[in-house]
């Protein structure tokens, strides 16, 4: 202790010495060293990391443009270069031309549209002595599971080959149930799945447009299709998940089919090769990516996929914001995890080609599973504020990065959802307001922290008929798996906690600095991370 003190009153000495006694001035010069050598040197290096992030995924948006382009003008399409032959009814020899198909149906408590979704399988235009139904029933209120197999046997009692297969545990979630189904003897005999979300309705001649790839091209182990939405314009949330969502399919799935013959599977709305699931290993559920894990290890077997952008299935996008943030954190999270998982797998695979391999690897894992989502909380809710108080750290002009990024995103927008055009600012500062989720959800599945498996079923309203988007009432009771039932459920503390922090640098900003317009969009980033921040965002919920 004796030490101690003698270290304090040198200290307290050489600053009353050094400044004539003048404390606080003594106490800004140190501050100011601590500014010049070490906070203004740092800022630079987490500036330079944003820059160097920012030149990867500018990079692969070109890459993307580049591809897409050249297969849309030299006419490359995936669907192009492979074989189609219609099936054919044969009267004579009757159903003997068709392969045996299954459909599978997984459903969680999702009571309020199991009713459209096992109807429009019902409905499938295919020979009924070659397709199999199956239900995966995972729910656990009774009461649900006696309505679900009671709609099975109406089916079963029109004549169609309807199988009820319920589940008295949710183990692997999804894929436990998928797995079991797909145990069952009466499966042996077919050679394709085809799978749908309990909200997904597919067309009656879905079958016959799909599986004549399959059965024309042994090499083909997944066929893929577009998804449509029935509730896009039911709020400014669906809107946002539609530009979103038709970005990844007209880009990365049209790009990934027809440049590589890889992607990940959507986990629904597209039919499997079973000998292409039995070589990858079947489902498994270490990540809650079980769609992209089989995608991934029957990449690796030499399996190629095909993606057809020509045929959209329906389906419901989450209406509410708790819904989306839980599903969002499942997205966000499971890939991540399972890049860590199938990183060596995919290094060392010798049936790939190293042009595929670095596909998967750099593009399809590194950036756009990772390294996007970490630039765009990192750069435009942290670094890029912080370069307001520390504007020596950097020369940037942060009104350009903001043209820059409108500039990209309308025309992502364009080719994606081009009657949302108009909306593209608002897409911008929605997808922000939810940077701190899905950056958080990276770490989560990077590190396999607390959560990283956590599995809550999207809710789903049934408000709306599946094929002709007509409104429709549902007498169904209600079972979801996200409900806000009280203020303090509504109220999120980080998005919240960004705002005050983008407001504080945002006046100082605006009394002090210069670029002014930058500081606007600041506080609009305030109000949309304010509206995030207390669930404000999409319809009430049920």
């Amino acid at each position: 202790m004796v030490e101690v003190d003698n270290v304090k009153k040198m200290v307290l000495e050489w600053v009353l010495e050094s400044t004539g006694g003048d404390i606080a001035g003594k106490m800004g010069h140190i501050l100011g060293l601590i500014r010049l050598f070490f906070l203004v040197p740092f800022l630079r290096i987490c500036v330079n990391i944003c820059l160097f992030m920012s030149l990867l995924l500018s990079l692969e948006w070109l890459h993307l443009m580049i591809v897409r382009v050249l297969v849309k003008l030299l006419g490359k399409r995936a669907d192009k270069r492979y074989k189609f032959e219609e099936i054919k009814d044969d009267l004579e020899g009757g159903s003997e031309a068709f392969p045996l198909v299954l459909v599978q149906i997984p459903i969680a408590n999702e009571v309020e549209v199991y009713k459209l979704s096992i109807g429009a399988a019902c409905k499938l235009s295919w020979p009924t002595d070659r397709l199999i139904i199956q239900v995966l029933d995972d729910s656990s209120d009774q009461t649900t599971k006696g309505l679900i197999e009671k709609e099975c046997t109406r089916w079963e009692n029109e004549g169609i080959n309807i199988r009820y297969q319920p589940r008295d545990t949710r183990k692997g979630y999804k894929a436990g149930a998928l797995k079991m189904g797909m145990e069952q003897d009466y499966v042996k005999q077919c050679e394709y799945v085809a799978l749908f979300d309990v909200d997904f309705q597919p067309e009656p001649d879905f079958l016959r447009r799909t599986i004549p790839f399959l059965v024309h091209n042994p090499e083909l182990g997944l066929v893929q299709t577009r998804w449509g939405f029935v509730n896009a314009d039911a709020c400014l949330l669906t809107r946002m998940q539609e530009m979103s969502l038709d970005f990844h399919f007209t880009f990365e799935q049209e790009v990934g089919s027809s440049g590589y013959g890889f992607f990940g599977f959507n986990g629904s709305a597209g039919i499997w090769r079973i000998k292409a699931v039995d070589d990858a290993g079947g489902w498994d559920w270490r990540t809650t990516a079980e769609d992209m894990d089989l995608s991934v290890r029957a990449a690796l077997e030499g399996w190629e996929f095909l993606y057809l952008a020509d045929i959209q299935v329906k389906s419901e996008l989450p209406s509410s914001i708790k819904a989306h943030r839980s599903q969002q954190h499942r997205w966000f999270c499971a890939p991540p995890n399972l890049f860590r998982a199938t990183f060596v797998q995919m290094a060392i695979s010798k049936k790939v080609s190293l042009k595929k391999k670095l596909y998967m690897i750099l593009s399809f894992f590194f950036v756009r599973k990772i390294i996007a989502h970490v630039f765009v909380f990192l750069f435009y809710c942290v670094v890029l504020p912080l370069t307001i108080l520390f504007p020596e750290a950097v020369v940037l002009r942060k009104d350009g990065t903001i043209v820059a990024t409108c500039i990209i995103a309308a025309i992502n927008t364009l080719a994606g959802t081009p009657r949302s055009l108009h909306l593209i600012f608002h897409w911008i500062l929605f997808e922000t307001a939810m940077s701190f989720l899905r950056f958080k959800a990276v770490f989560v599945g990077l590190f396999r922290a607390k959560g990283v498996n956590d599995w809550v079923v999207t809710e789903k309203r049934g408000e709306y008929s599946l094929n002709n988007k007509t409104k429709i009432d549902s007498t169904a009771p209600k079972h979801n798996g996200v409900r806000a039932k009280s203020l303090k459920d509504r109220i999120l503390l980080p998005e919240l906690g960004i705002a005050v922090f983008l407001s504080a640098f945002g006046c100082y900003g605006f009394f002090y600095g210069k670029e002014y317009y930058y500081y606007v969009y600041m506080f609009l980033q305030v109000i949309f991370l304010t509206l995030a921040g207390f669930s404000c965002f999409g319809l009430k919920n049920m």
